[in-house]
């Protein structure tokens, strides 16, 4: 069923399912079409012709049948896929022209998943273009047990972008390509040859049943796409995109607790990421880019410590950072863009916590440094690990690759380790405010008794702040903290 075909001097092995889930069952239940059919042959192909541009819609008994087939049997599922268009067509649209490509190659994708981005076939086939895993890796769609990019609609549809284009250059020829993408080129490749024929149509009868009614099924969904309101066809519960923002991860986070703390709906979160498969991201996870609500973006915002708090793994490898959608910045929020979460056990330092960090240490103290290695041909981990100095499983998980796969021209982040010097103080700031607030206090103070919170485990400065009616300012100004860090066991001054 599954065919793993060579694309001549293209490329390595790909794999292709032969037909998607969405339509697997339909197949038997078509009907050869009648001599008085429902739908006039005349008017179809009047219609065809209107609607033809870079690809063609050929007329042919097979696509007369899946329109009918579509308007009668499953008129449900055409329903739903009026429905998903606004979802999904404007990022095909902007993907498919920045490629140069037909941008009615958009109706493809209702052939391949019914416009799902989760679904899986039986031959595990997957996402909205129907990618198998080892063609979703080809194509740069990276996949763990936590993420599958081929579930991510942008990734998926640029994979899907760059494969029918290889196809296109392949055999000159829309229709051919469309078949190759369904069954593979090797497969379009032999039934040329057995045929002598050149085209889709002279080769048709030749070619694999379901591959004969996949480019049939392309036009007819693009007929009812454009006609389907003439056959009594409507959307009901049109789906549009949430509006989002993001927020970088870095570490540990529980996504069942943060939509709880964040009051975000959690079915919410799941449409915004299909590519996440657990309700977890795990330690290692570095600069995932979370989409959430823009209606509950502003409330993270202001309590983004205590619902962080609720849901990472703050100690050990929690990281996080704030950007507005398609914006660079670090942190939307412009004031503050360093705050406890954008610390990650491997990766680089905040300019606050790596104040903190270094003046903890009575002599020196290790920085981790992020630098990137571009992999030329010829290399392998081994070579690459040996000339940095790290293991090879290190590179393995700082950059997430299973076994040992790496390809020319991908780039590689290293961690490495080095010494900063500490400054002349042997104390902290925060230990030497303490011991000046404990047991040197000022003389004129020395009459005016001083209150004092000692830090819990999961306290945080706005937690402390809130309690005791402060600004986090003004307790960090009275403590002298800098940046966001505190420990349990800490004492805090809280008045004077």
């Amino acid at each position: 069923m599954v065919p793993q075909e060579k694309l001549a001097a293209e490329s390595d092995t790909l794999e292709k399912n032969t037909q998607a889930e969405a339509l697997l069952p339909y197949l038997p239940e078509v009907e050869e079409i009648g001599p008085n059919p429902s739908v006039p042959e005349a008017l179809l192909k009047e219609r065809f012709a209107k609607l033809e541009k870079e690809i063609p819609l050929r007329y042919h008994k097979s696509s007369h049948e899946f329109v009918e087939y579509f308007i009668y049997k499953k008129a449900e599922f055409t329903q739903t896929m009026m429905e998903r268009m606004p979802l999904y067509f404007p990022l095909f649209e902007k993907a498919l022209q920045k490629h140069g490509l037909p941008t009615e190659l958009k109706y493809l994708s209702m052939i391949e998943s019914g416009l799902n981005p989760t679904i899986i076939s039986h031959a595990r086939a997957g996402g909205l273009w129907q990618f198998m895993p080892a063609t979703g890796r080809e194509f740069g769609l990276y996949q763990d047990k936590y993420i599958d990019e081929r579930f991510e609609p942008a990734k998926a549809t640029e994979a899907a972008c760059q494969y029918l284009a290889q196809l296109y250059r392949i055999f000159g020829d829309w229709e051919l390509a469309l078949a190759s993408y369904n069954t593979g080129p090797g497969n379009v490749k032999r039934a040329m040859r057995r045929s002598r024929g050149t085209t889709f149509w002279t080769i048709y009868n030749v070619l694999p049943k379901e591959t004969r009614s996949y480019v049939p099924q392309y036009v007819a969904m693009n007929y009812m796409m454009n006609f389907g309101y003439d056959h009594g066809i409507y959307p009901r519960n049109t789906e549009f995109q949430i509006p989002n923002d993001t927020i970088h991860i870095n570490g540990y986070i529980d996504l069942a607790a943060f939509c709880q703390q964040s009051s975000i709906n959690f079915e919410d979160l799941k449409k915004l990421n299909p590519q996440i498969t657990k309700t977890i991201l795990p330690d290692q996870t570095r600069d995932f880019v979370l989409k959430v609500p823009s209606v509950q973006y502003t409330y993270f915002v202001s309590n983004r410590n205590t619902i962080m708090d609720s849901c990472t793994r703050r100690f050990t490898a929690a990281g996080l950072l704030i950007a507005k959608v398609d914006s660079t910045k670090v942190d939307s929020l412009g004031a503050n863009p360093s705050f406890p979460y954008a610390l990650a056990s491997n990766s680089t330092s905040s300019d606050d916590e790596e104040e903190d960090e270094m003046e903890e240490a009575p002599v020196s103290s290790n920085k981790t440094k992020k630098s990137s290695h571009t992999v030329r041909r010829g290399e392998n981990l081994g070579a690459i690990a040996r000339k940095y100095h790290v293991s090879v499983a290190e590179l393995r998980r700082w950059n997430h690759i299973r076994r040992n796969d790496i390809r020319r021209g991908q780039r590689l982040a290293i961690y490495k380790e080095v010494k900063v010097a500490a400054p002349a103080k042997t104390t902290t700031r925060v230990a030497l405010a303490s011991y000046r607030a404990e047991e040197q206090p000022a003389r004129k103070d020395r009459h005016i008794r001083k209150r004092y919170h000692t830090v819990q485990k999961g306290d945080t400065l706005w937690i402390i702040s809130q309690r005791y009616g402060l600004e986090i300012g003004q307790l960090k100004k009275r403590n002298r903290i800098r940046g966001n860090s505190i420990k349990p066991g800490q004492k805090l001054i809280i008045s004077s």
